[in-house]
C-alpha cells in the first residue's frame, strides 16, 4: 500500500489551499468549545488562540491565524452543563463585531422572564468561511 505525505494541498490553479490539519479538523476554518462561566478557559479548538471575557455573557473568540476577511458564518451552541439540577439553553447568541482576526458576541439568560446575559458553561462557536 502507498502513503502520500504533505503538508498542504492546493487546487488546480495553485490557490485554495488546506493544511492536512484542516482536513483532519473538519473544514470549519475555526472552532472552539469553552468554559464561559467563572474563569473562562478552552476545552478544545481549531484556530483559536485564546477567549477574552469582556464581561457577563459576553465573549471574544481569537483567532489563531486571521482568516481572510469578516464574512464568515458563525454557529453557536451554548447552555449549561447540569448545574445545581437545572439546565439552561440559550434564547439567543447576538454577534457585535465580526474581523477576520476575532468574532465577539453575547448571551442571554434562558428565562422568558430575563432578557439578561448570563455566562454558561458550554460554549461552541464554529466559524465557516
Amino acid at each position: 500500500m502507498s502513503e502520500v505525505r504533505v503538508t498542504t494541498l492546493k487546487d488546480t490553479a495553485g490557490a485554495n489551499s488546506s493544511t492536512t490539519a484542516e482536513i483532519a479538523s473538519g473544514r470549519a476554518k475555526s472552532w472552539v468549545n469553552f468554559n464561559g462561566a467563572s474563569t473562562v478557559a478552552i476545552r478544545a479548538n481549531f484556530n483559536v488562540n485564546s477567549i477574552t471575557d469582556n464581561g457577563t455573557g459576553d465573549y471574544t473568540v481569537n483567532f489563531s491565524n486571521a482568516l481572510t476577511d469578516a464574512n464568515y458564518c458563525v454557529a453557536h451552541h451554548v447552555g449549561n452543563y447540569n448545574e445545581g439540577g437545572t439546565n439552561s439553553t440559550v434564547t439567543g447568541a447576538r454577534p457585535h463585531t465580526n474581523s477576520s482576526s476575532s468574532y465577539r458576541f453575547s448571551v442571554n439568560f434562558a428565562e422568558p422572564t430575563s432578557n439578561s446575559l448570563f455566562d454558561y458553561s458550554m460554549v461552541c462557536i464554529s466559524i465557516f468561511r
